[in-house]
């Protein structure tokens, strides 16, 4: 297979992966009146935990105690990410929640950026937040926008997280051992707000499929895109999240956008791109690492 024809399967994976995310985001969506938000959030992660744990089978002994201090940040980060992205899609369409919480790893890239053109990001950012509120923020549930912030606020954080746990545990270790951190403190609250649901096949299977469509598909095509891409090139594609979230969010869920809500959509992609391509120059000619490099890899939200 040519290089271009395999930068082309592998951009092909990256937006399946997208699709599978937004689709299992929507399907969380459809199971709010059975579960609440923090029912699935509880499945989502459990089944993750569990998924990881039999892949990675991590090793337990060896590590030291700040090892696990990060183990536990991590999970705890993970958690509240989740819960609050899923609090936030309860009350705004999948496209906005999307759209909100990008700006938590946007705003980190900006920070760490150098030179003038990171205002300009910043200046389209702030634009695509303003047209997102359509003229006026009354016609998104202020509450669901506090969510969505907190999920950007909890993605930049598991951006750092990540980073920290990938260099001190190897492979998946680290991930799968987070993961079950976080599905241990999801559990109490999961269990007190879906209550009998739990007991219900259908929704077991469902939290399943969610946990399937929004973690694990879409990070093993990532990891597989990730070895035949650049990383300027992965990162871009990611950008489009909040583009494929609305078109789910339309497809699946009727949930229809104002035009102006769609111009600030594409204002914060323009953004996000924009800092991604500022980055590769600064380190231009470099490929993604991997899984076990430093730099981590998404962890899907939607």
């Amino acid at each position: 297979m040519s290089a271009r024809g395999g930068q082309g399967s592998a951009a092909a994976l990256v937006f399946v992966g997208l699709a599978c995310q937004e689709v299992g985001a929507s399907f969380a969506v459809m199971l709010f009146p059975q579960t609440g938000p923090l029912g699935i959030v509880m499945l989502r992660l459990v089944f993750s935990a569990l998924l990881l744990l039999a892949i990675a089978r991590p090793r337990l002994r060896g590590h030291t105690g700040i090892a696990w201090r990060s183990v536990v940040v991590f999970g705890v980060v993970l958690a509240s990410m989740n819960g609050l992205f899923y609090l936030a899609l309860e009350r705004l369409p999948l496209g906005v929640t999307v759209t909100i919480e990008v700006l938590g790893p946007l705003t980190l890239s900006i920070l760490t950026a150098t030179g003038a053109a990171r205002w300009l990001w910043a200046g389209l950012a702030l634009a695509g937040v303003v047209a997102l509120g359509a003229g006026g923020w009354d016609r998104l549930d202020a509450l669901g926008v506090v969510f969505a912030l907190g999920a950007a606020v909890s993605w930049a954080l598991y951006i750092l997280s990540s980073a920290r746990v990938g260099r001190q545990f190897p492979r998946l270790d680290g991930l799968a051992l987070a993961m079950a951190v976080g599905a241990c403190l999801a559990l109490p609250f999961g269990l007190w707000q879906a209550g009998p649901a739990l007991l219900r096949v259908d929704i077991l299977a469902l939290g399943a499929a969610v946990a399937l469509l929004s973690s694990t598909i879409p990070y093993a095509l990532e990891l597989v895109a990730l070895r035949r891409l650049p990383a300027s090139a992965f990162a871009i594609m990611m950008s489009l999240g909040p583009a494929t979230a609305s078109i789910a969010g339309f497809a699946l869920l009727g949930q229809k956008l104002s035009l102006l809500e769609v111009a600030g959509i594409a204002l914060v992609i323009a953004a996000s791109i924009g800092a991604v391509l500022a980055a590769a120059r600064r380190g231009a000619g470099s490929r993604h690492p991997g899984p076990d490099a430093e730099e981590p890899l998404s962890e899907p939200v939607g």
